[in-house]
């Protein structure tokens, strides 16, 4: 039997990049997946039908995860479709680097409403639902410990990600919820190529950094947070999982 027959999860960010791969990953090991998306509906169509030709179940549900009601029907949608809900994965996310004298109150709003506020709420909306062995995955950054150049906004949302985590992990702890996150290194995916981050001085000082000597493919995020979502992970919680080959 797969690991996660049975499960309802919510992947929040989901129709592309690391989120995508997260969705499938859950899928893949018996999971019914929710596939949320902010704009991109086709991209999250795609996700959803490539789950279910693969045998699994999915589908795709829009919402801004920064907005109340928007966060509450995500996962009032997991519950109405699929009866419960045993999983949420907290994806959802935007970076954009800037210079302090370039840093803006639009700069510093839009990436603490979306990937700090974004988190609370969805997972606000979620305890409700969640019973004894349910699993909370956050999508932090090695960005909080490495913090790099022009990125201070960017790394304090994930600072406050991973702070939200240990105090979750501990405010949830007796009614036998886990959370943990999963802080990714440099990742290729579609946002990193429309950034312009590959193929760019910064792809090759990543490189330089890393031990292992490649980038990230989004499954190798998916397959850490399959594992934490999974009963594998059963005395893990308040963890911060470096997945990063090697940077620190």
């Amino acid at each position: 039997m797969s690991k996660l027959t049975g499960k309802v999860a919510v992947v929040t960010g989901a129709s592309k990049g690391i989120g995508a791969a997260i969705a499938k990953g859950l899928a893949a090991q018996g999971a019914s997946v929710v596939v949320n998306y902010a704009s991109s509906k086709a991209g999250a169509d795609e996700v959803v039908a490539a789950i279910t030709a693969a045998g699994g179940k999915a589908i795709a549900v829009g919402g801004d995860v920064s907005k109340a009601a928007d966060a509450k029907g995500i996962i009032d949608s997991a519950v109405e479709t699929y009866g419960r809900l045993d999983i949420l994965v907290n994806n959802s996310g935007v970076y954009e680097f800037a210079a302090i004298e370039d840093i803006t109150e639009a700069h510093f709003h839009k990436h603490f409403n979306v990937n700090v506020l974004g988190l609370l709420l969805v997972t606000q909306a979620a305890v409700k639902h969640l019973g004894e062995g349910a699993s909370i995955v956050n999508v932090s950054s090695v960005a909080s410990r490495i913090t790099p150049p022009t990125s201070a906004v960017y790394s304090a949302t994930k600072g406050a990600v991973d702070s939200i985590t240990g105090v979750l992990a501990k405010d949830l702890a007796p009614r036998k919820i886990r959370v943990n996150s999963v802080n990714p290194g440099m990742v290729v995916t579609e946002g990193t190529h429309s950034a312009g981050i590959i193929g760019s001085d910064l792809e090759q000082w990543a490189l330089s950094t890393t031990p292992l000597g490649r980038l990230g493919q989004p499954d190798d995020i998916a397959d850490v947070v399959t594992f934490l979502a999974s009963n594998d992970a059963r005395w893990i919680t308040g963890e911060s999982l470096i997945v990063s080959g090697g940077v620190r």
